[in-house]
């Protein structure tokens, strides 16, 4: 009994039984299963402290040998040497003529004897042959400031076929990684990106034909008092341009190696070398868009191509202000009775009034739809050019004048007639001629101009029967060969070359003290394959030997070296 009072008892806690079960998962708490938790034994915690320790020392062991026994060598490294991108400057695309003549190509720039290039890009060289500034244009190049830090890093393409091919020709840039020292040396190098070259350009002008005719054409207009001119050459099947000629012309090759004395000449020049007359130069047409109101007026029904109109040499309309003093309006001589077909070959103007405005019992086409057809012949509106700079041109209008003139002035049947002759306020350019041409020339398809070797063609139907315009081209053929037309026009009468042709004289100034001069057609006459259009600025009022007469040296040259642009 003693053994059981000595004895001291002591009871669980039920609180007790739950901690220590509460360390067994899936435990059954019904029957209050669990287990003691365990502490981490001594081994492991050496175990890891002694791989910690060991981490430490190379750590340690590590910086020591980068930073005290290193530490000098790698630091004159870190002062004198650098780490930077470089670019890799992509190579421009060539420019080519049709036949694969060189127009425009890339030298390394000349450095001293032994010594590296002295710009990492090559410079863009252009042909010496004359009458390619305005179609091949000039480049700007990348430019670097006084650091070394390039900010503009592309070749850019500020006019001509180098703006207008910029993307082709351009490519891409490359970079490379480089390792250089104190004295900019480089140490190593590393491509990180590859350029990629421009695509070359093959253009649809001929070089032998462009600039022979820049040539001949630039003489005969300084000779005979010609501030300048222009010449369009165009394939009336396709709308490849052979020749796009504006004189004078510019030093493009100056102008992209940043010659300021010759970027400052040519700004004074007032013969303005910078315009490129062939598709920014507007001038009056005089008498060559007779035959764009001759197919109107058949189109029409106004007149038969066999109707006789009598040339008097001026018809007279009564004046409402003063009835003692009509208004008169000359042709340039008596032509008689004319039907159409003679009416273009003599180009009577006096024809061109009455159909134009009507005259009599005649009836005319009247402004609204000389304006529409002029229109439909793609005057007043851009070609679809791909170079830069081109005009529309105007075509005078009653809202055209009211905007120019004001509301004093209304229009009269006067302006219709001299709108009908090409004169007025009229404006157009070569190459708008020479598509117009070639329109009537193809029996009704308006050309998109191309100025790249085997292009689509693409083009709109102008929507005139080709019988009418069959009427225009044989009085555009019977202007070269008939006896009785302009003496001007007959220099292009050559055995060898049958063409159809119209020539025209557009009076300017104030007083119409001086002319410009045009020549515009097509070759072969039968079978149209190129047409033409040509202008001489400015020449003293007076002037005999104009575009017309200019052509015939082309012309013959053309038949002795390139015969296979005959047919």
């Amino acid at each position: 009994m003693r053994f059981f009072r000595n004895r001291r008892v002591h009871e669980i806690a039920p609180d007790e039984i739950f901690l220590d079960s509460s360390n067994l998962p899936g435990r059954n708490d019904v029957q209050f299963e669990g287990r003691v938790v365990r502490p981490v034994s001594t081994p492991a915690l050496i175990g890891v402290g002694a791989v910690f320790a060991l981490i430490v020392l190379a750590f340690v062991g590590r910086s020591f040998s980068l930073e005290v026994v290193s530490g000098a060598s790698y630091a004159q490294i870190s002062r004198d040497n650098r780490l930077e991108r470089s670019i890799i400057f992509a190579t421009r695309g060539l420019i080519y003529d049709r036949t694969g003549k060189e127009l425009a190509w890339n030298e390394a720039a000349p450095a001293a004897a032994g010594a590296a290039s002295t710009t990492p890009f090559a410079l863009r060289r252009y042909t010496s042959l004359p009458g390619f500034s305005h179609i091949l244009g000039f480049v700007r190049y990348p430019r670097a400031d006084a650091g070394g830090t390039w900010w503009r890093e592309e070749y850019v393409g500020v006019s001509g076929a180098e703006h207008g091919f910029d993307s082709v020709l351009a490519g891409k840039n490359g970079s490379a990684m480089e390792e250089t020292d104190a004295h900019g040396h480089v140490q190593s190098q590393g491509i990180t990106l590859p350029p990629q070259n421009g695509t070359d350009v093959h253009l649809s002008i001929d070089a032998d034909v462009q600039s022979k005719l820049f040539s001949l054409l630039s003489v005969h207009a300084k000779a005979q008092g010609f501030d300048g001119g222009a010449s369009v050459i165009i394939d009336v099947r396709t709308g490849e341009l052979l020749a796009l000629v504006s004189f004078p012309e510019y030093d493009n090759a100056a102008f992209a190696a940043g010659n300021s004395a010759a970027v400052a000449a040519a700004s004074k020049n007032p013969n303005s070398p910078l315009l490129e007359r062939a598709t920014s130069g507007l001038y009056a047409p005089g008498s060559i868009v007779k035959p764009i109101f001759a197919s109107a007026a058949l189109n029409e029904g106004i007149i038969s191509p066999d109707k006789k109109i009598l040339s008097t040499g001026a018809i007279s309309i009564p004046n409402p202000y003063d009835k003692a003093h009509p208004s008169v309006f000359r042709d340039w001589t008596v032509h008689g009775w004319i039907n159409m077909r003679e009416a273009l070959a003599v180009s009577s103007d006096e024809y061109f009034y009455t159909i134009g405005g009507g005259y009599g019992a005649q009836q005319g086409l009247g402004i609204s739809r000389i304006d529409q057809y002029a229109r439909l012949f793609g005057l007043a509106s851009s070609t679809g050019f791909t170079l830069l700079g081109e005009q529309t041109g105007v075509i005078p209008t009653p809202a055209w004048k009211e905007q120019v003139f004001g509301a004093d002035d209304p229009w009269r049947i006067g302006d219709t007639y001299h709108t009908a002759i090409g004169q007025y306020g009229f404006q157009i350019t070569p190459l708008q001629a020479a598509r117009f041409v070639a329109a009537i020339a193809n029996g009704g398809k308006l050309l998109t101009p191309q100025i790249i070797a085997s292009s689509t063609p693409e083009y709109s139907e102008i929507g005139i029967p080709d019988s009418y315009l069959q009427i225009v081209r044989e009085g555009m053929r019977m202007a070269v060969t008939s006896m009785r037309t302009d003496a001007t026009v007959k220099f292009l009468n050559i055995p060898g070359i049958d063409i159809s042709a119209k020539t025209g004289t557009a009076q300017i100034g104030t007083h119409n003290q001086w002319v410009n001069s045009w020549s515009v057609g097509f070759w072969p006459a039968d079978t149209p394959h190129y047409a033409y259009a040509t202008v001489l600025e400015k020449a003293p009022a007076g002037t005999q030997s104009g575009a017309a007469p200019g052509m015939l040296p082309f012309f013959e040259w053309l038949m002795s070296e390139h015969p296979e642009y005959l047919q």
